[in-house]
């Protein structure tokens, strides 16, 4: 290994959708504490804004653009990382998307592009290098999950099936690996003041519009904290724990129930309105794909 690649003396944490949201302020945590860091998303010119962000710091910042919708990117990022010999500490799978709409209305395309992106990216990138993890007995995984993972989502299906996959696979990850020296670690975030509504076209509805918003950073610090204690499992801010403990207290028909109704439209005047993030990051990551469509035109 090239030290000089590795000026804190660190691994690397690599996190995929690390110019925004969540994503982006887990880097910001992990470049504080001397972690160099991999950061993976699809916009080339905004990756190398951020990691010049980070590189100020000391550390060492390495972008790469890849698009997890295809289904070739994950196994591509790793073999990249790999041929650059940069070992990986901290794997993050963060990168992930939604899309509301009653399910047969929303293109197959589009259903396919959710599951490759919030499932099979990051169990390609899991398998991949938790095995080297193992190998070198050490390392931290953190899947970013949500509060849904927990209730079925009418015209949210995909998405909150999506999440339900990735705490599971995570929390039986977390048993499997005890005694290797590498620990996994679920994030369950609830609403976030992120570009995510955007992109699910969530821009009216009561779930984007009539509810408080959690500060990204405040959901990165509990993701962080939890995954440097080695826990399984972790619910981030006193509303998404007091959602947690209604979704447990009623049968899931009741919470589908619920969900549906907050994928309606607002019945607060437009001028009223959320119409961006206030995160500068999440703001910046919508002007990087553009605003008309939400999401990258492929």
């Amino acid at each position: 290994m090239n030290n000089d690649m590795n000026p804190s003396g660190k691994g690397y944490a690599l996190v995929t959708g690390g110019t925004s949201g969540i994503g982006y302020e887990l880097a910001k945590l992990m470049c504080k504490d001397g972690y160099n860091l991999i950061l993976v998303a699809r916009c080339a010119e905004r990756l190398e804004e951020v990691c010049n962000e980070f590189r100020t710091q000391g550390v060492t910042a390495v972008p790469l653009a890849a698009d997890l919708f295809r289904p070739e990117a994950a196994a591509e990022v790793y073999e990249s990382i790999r041929a650059r010999d940069l070992p990986v500490s901290i794997l993050v799978n963060n990168a992930g998307q939604g899309e509301r709409g009653p399910f047969c209305q929303v293109p197959l395309e589009r259903h396919q592009d959710l599951i490759q992106l919030n499932v099979t990216a990051p169990v390609t990138l899991t398998r991949l290098i938790a095995c080297d993890m193992v190998q070198r007995g050490e390392g931290r995984i953190l899947n970013v999950a949500s509060i849904v993972s927990k209730t079925p989502a009418p015209d949210f299906a995909i998405y909150a099936a999506s999440k339900a996959f990735l705490l599971s696979f995570s929390q039986a990850l977390s048993v499997e690996l005890e005694g290797t020296g590498v620990t996994v670690t679920a994030l369950l975030p609830g609403r976030t003041d992120t570009d995510f509504f955007f992109k699910a076209h969530m821009d009216d509805a009561k779930e984007y519009q009539d509810h408080s918003l959690a500060d990204p950073a405040e959901v990165a610090a509990d993701g962080y904290e939890a995954l440097m204690n080695g826990e399984s499992r972790v619910v981030s801010g006193a509303q998404t724990k007091m959602m947690m403990g209604m979704l447990n207290a009623k049968p899931d028909q009741a919470n589908a129930e619920s969900m549906h109704e907050n994928m309606q439209p607002t019945e607060k005047p437009v001028g009223e309105w959320r119409t961006q993030s206030s995160h500068a990051p999440s703001v910046k990551e919508r002007e990087s794909i553009g605003v008309i469509t939400g999401d990258l035109v492929r």
